[in-house]
């Protein structure tokens, strides 16, 4: 009996210290298609707002060792914005006749977005090697740059421990660090804090939930509030994937 009480304590002791400790990898599966929800909010104040929302199919067209192939594709894009007393609204999933003269001038500029493939080559710990967009079409690099929002670590983490990511995009350095909340079973939660500099300064908040089984972050919120030539400004994004 104290011999099975020991084993038992041991086969306990074991599983819970590997639910303490994750190796964060993408572990995506050849075929497999997502869709990939993004929602994109500025706040100037008076000055402007605007609301934008993409959602992305994304397929995974062929898995190596450590990178991947996918193509990715625009299938919705709404957009709200407020500028001036004067406001304008899209959405491509209505018809020409159902736009004001603002949203049908909107689906011009947007329409090749929507039309182009884009086709991306990342590895498992997040980063994106290679984008290739077909048309070529101006912005569709940085929204799918965008899309990948963590670069997770070589080692594997516990909770507590943070590791840190920078991104510069025309000429705002925005770094961010990730500390591990919770880790369990089924997920492993962060939280995200960071610095922006540059054009603009101002601080990052955020959470992250990732799947524990393929490591895909299923939910992301950033908040950003920062500072721009004098003007305050509140940004935030929030993303979720749904494999279909």
């Amino acid at each position: 009996m104290k011999k099975l009480i020991l084993l038992l304590f041991v086969v306990s002791a074991n599983i819970s210290l590997a639910q303490e400790t994750a190796l964060l990898r993408l572990n995506y599966e050849k075929g497999a298609t997502y869709d990939v929800t993004m929602n994109m909010s500025q706040d100037m104040g008076a000055v402007m707002s605007m609301g934008m929302g993409i959602t992305i199919n994304l397929k995974i067209t062929e898995v190596y060792e450590d990178t991947y192939d996918s193509e990715m594709k625009f299938t919705k894009m709404t957009m709200d914005m407020l500028q001036g007393g004067n406001a304008i609204s899209f959405d491509s999933t209505k018809s020409e006749e159902d736009l004001d003269a603002g949203g049908k001038q909107m689906k011009t500029q947007m329409q090749p977005m929507l039309d182009a493939l884009m086709y991306a080559k990342g590895n498992n710990l997040g980063e994106i090697l290679e984008i290739k967009i077909e048309p070529n079409v101006m912005g569709m690099e940085d929204i799918a740059k965008q899309s990948s929002n963590v670069v997770y670590p070589k080692e594997a983490v516990k909770v507590g421990d943070n590791w840190s990511m920078t991104k510069e995009e025309k000429g705002m350095k925005m770094d961010f660090v990730y500390t591990v909340k919770t880790i369990s079973e089924n997920d492993v939660i962060l939280d995200i804090s960071g610095e922006i500099s540059g054009i603009a300064t101002g601080k990052i908040t955020g959470d992250m939930q990732i799947d524990g089984a393929s490591g895909i972050p299923v939910n992301s919120n950033i908040n950003m509030s920062m500072n721009v030539s004098g003007q305050e400004m509140t940004s935030k994004v929030t993303m979720k994937t749904i494999k279909k």
